[in-house]
């Protein structure tokens, strides 16, 4: 049984439902069936786009970075893009084994005494992302599990009204930079920062986006606005 470190600094679930996403030059193959997906939660299969040793490739890791090295199997959804290169259990997947993460939104949550209300975070465009991503794999006896972690930056002023954390969006022109093994890595660092809040949209969702079960396009929708609750955010 696998035991995950649940630590939320953020992203907690995302959404990738457009073939747009999954569209990155001098990709070698896709060797997966593609199902749109309005709920992506940890634990769960995603896709990363990597080089595994064989080219650029697309491939379905969990996610929940298993350090090489751990001896219990615990995982971890998030790498902070501060400490990277202090933590034992990203530093060297920074160092050798990054990636890229296609999503086209993100949900954050807003807590309004015990509860909370969703939101959905995505480009005004509907363009697609690239999340900042380290891989790793873990051998236990019989067991072979290749994970991932989406990185993580502090929040710009408009995923800051609801966390202050987000998922480390990169710019296009640094795609292949990214999962190039002699990019500098002061340079990798400057690519992990707080995406700029006028290339993104957010408005509530419904709550059924709570239930990791969910999985379905009205996730998504637009939803009002519940008396008590202020609309500042849009």
């Amino acid at each position: 049984m696998r035991v995950y470190r649940i630590v939320l600094y953020m992203c907690g679930r995302y959404t990738l439902h457009s073939r747009d996403a999954i569209r990155l030059p001098g990709l070698r193959s896709l060797d997966i069936s593609f199902a749109p997906r309005y709920n992506i939660a940890p634990t769960q299969n995603v896709l990363a786009i990597a080089n595994f040793g064989e080219g650029v490739e697309g491939r379905l890791l969990a996610w929940g970075l298993i350090p090489s090295w751990s001896t219990d199997g615990k995982g971890f959804i998030n790498a902070r893009a501060e400490t990277l290169e202090e933590r034992p259990s990203f530093s060297e997947s920074f160092r050798l084994r990054r990636c890229l993460i296609p999503a086209d939104g993100f949900f954050e949550w807003r807590r309004a005494g015990r509860e909370k209300r969703p939101f959905y975070i995505h480009s005004p465009t509907d363009a697609p992302w690239m999340f900042a991503g380290v891989w790793d794999t873990w051998r236990n006896f019989n067991k072979l599990i290749v994970s991932c972690a989406i990185i993580t930056t502090p929040a710009n002023e408009l995923v800051a009204e609801l966390h202050n954390r987000m998922p480390a969006i990169l710019s296009p022109e640094h795609y292949d930079a990214w999962l190039d093994s002699r990019t500098d890595r002061v340079e990798l660092l400057k690519m992990l920062r707080p995406f700029p809040s006028s290339l993104m949209k957010m408005y509530p969702v419904s709550r059924n986006v709570n239930s990791v079960e969910n999985d379905a396009a009205d996730l998504i929708t637009h939803v009002e606005v519940e008396v008590g609750q202020t609309p500042s955010l849009f």
